[in-house]
């Protein structure tokens, strides 16, 4: 394994490129993309599958449980992750993260049940949780601020490739193989991306971040806060006759959100007065991050309810396979990226970002409102354009928030 390296504090702040060849760098970049592919790839993959794997375990009314452990335990550990790679180094915990999601994905696989799968998930989760910060922290250790945005615009091209080839790929696993085999694909490219991550990776870290100095109450107030809120959304999710579970003013769902409101509110007191906060409260203190952070939520919210419901409804409603309702959601697929390639090469040029976002999530706002009044009686052709629409609003995203 590869020799720690240490940074002092300003150095930590300069981001200044590690001493590796440009080899070396390139290697460390791929083996890093393939960690995030599999974190992208899960949700679009299991999208498609989830209608069979349900309908074998058994477990239609338990179908949002899938996705929501798997996004509990990811939003849970990201902040958490973050800090603990600056203790520990970045190296260490995403060879961590990587080792979790791994297991998961394996034990989801062999899956006999919903409560297993749950269950697994969860655990998946927990390892998803370090995929994307500790690699968006890499970039900012191998390569120079002039060099970084380059880099850092493959991430958004991983999740392009990742909505293109998922629904595809797990139509056709599912229908020709097994759904099982929707899990077991990660093991050997995560293998990959943890052989070049332990051998080429130095495992850089903080000399001023020490365990003792991370902000425990922080952690354990965010993840009793974001549980009750995450649980009562998906108490107000549909049953498989579609009706809801419960409604608004229920304490199922209302008084779980309301519970977790108040505790996270209790979280920011905490955080304004912790030495290192898990999430600095300064990300919010400028109008422009704390817009920026409000179009994430709902440009993410968008389309994992388009990637995980659109398929249900087309194997569902429609009654198609697997592999028919993947190749369905290429107008969002082929709308994202225009819009993504056509964003870019207009920021590259022009520099101007606020006027393309904005457009961009009127369109995203038009499509997914129309997708609300989906029915039996929806046509094909509708549907597509609907599918078009909400693609062409995520797609600058795309390049607006990767760069």
């Amino acid at each position: 394994m590869a020799e720690p390296v240490r940074a002092s504090l300003p150095a930590r702040i300069e981001h200044p490129t590690l001493d590796l060849p440009t080899r070396e760098k390139l290697i460390v970049m791929v083996a890093v993309l393939l960690g995030l592919f599999l974190s992208a790839l899960d949700q679009t993959i299991v999208g498609v599958a989830l209608p069979r794997i349900v309908s074998d375990l058994k477990g239609s009314d338990l179908y949002t449980w899938v996705v929501t452990a798997y996004l509990l335990t990811s939003t849970i550990t990201v902040p958490i992750y973050g800090k603990l790679g600056d203790v520990f180094g970045r190296q260490r915990m995403l060879i961590v993260g990587i080792l979790i999601f791994l297991a998961g994905s394996a034990l989801s696989g062999l899956s006999q049940s919903m409560g297993e799968l749950i269950v697994f998930r969860a655990i998946q989760g927990c390892g998803a949780g370090a995929l994307f910060p500790i690699s968006l922290a890499v970039i900012g250790d191998l390569f120079t601020p002039r060099e970084r945005g380059r880099y850092q615009g493959l991430f958004g091209a991983v999740f392009g490739v990742s909505f293109i080839v998922g629904p595809f790929l797990g139509g056709i696993i599912t229908d020709d193989i097994s759904w099982h085999w929707i899990f077991y694909v990660n093991v050997p490219v995560g293998i990959v991306a943890l052989y070049a991550i332990s051998t080429r990776l130095p495992n850089l870290k903080t000399t001023a971040a020490r365990l003792r100095d991370l902000d425990f109450s922080g952690i354990a107030i965010f993840t009793v806060g974001v549980v009750p809120i995450l649980i009562g959304l998906t108490f107000k999710g549909l049953t498989s006759s579609g009706g809801s579970l419960y409604g608004w003013t229920s304490w199922q769902v209302g008084g779980l959100i309301l519970l977790g409101l108040l505790i996270m509110a209790g979280f920011i007191v905490n955080e304004a007065r912790a030495r290192q906060p898990i999430i600095p409260l300064d990300l919010f203190s400028t109008r422009t991050l704390a817009a920026t952070n409000v179009a994430v939520f709902m440009i993410a919210s968008c389309m994992f309810a388009a990637v995980i419901f659109i398929p249900l409804y087309y194997q569902v409603v429609k009654g198609v396979s697997a592999t028919a309702s993947g190749y369905s959601m290429w107008p969002l697929l082929v709308g994202l990226i225009a819009t993504s390639i056509g964003a870019g090469f207009f920021l590259t040029k022009t520099g101007r970002y606020k006027a393309l976002l904005l457009i961009g999530l009127a369109v995203l706002i038009a499509g997914s409102f129309l997708l609300t009044h989906l029915s039996p009686s929806t046509s094909t052709p509708t549907l597509w354009l609907w599918l078009a629409l909400t693609g062409l609003g995520i797609g600058p995203s795309m390049s607006v928030f990767t760069v």
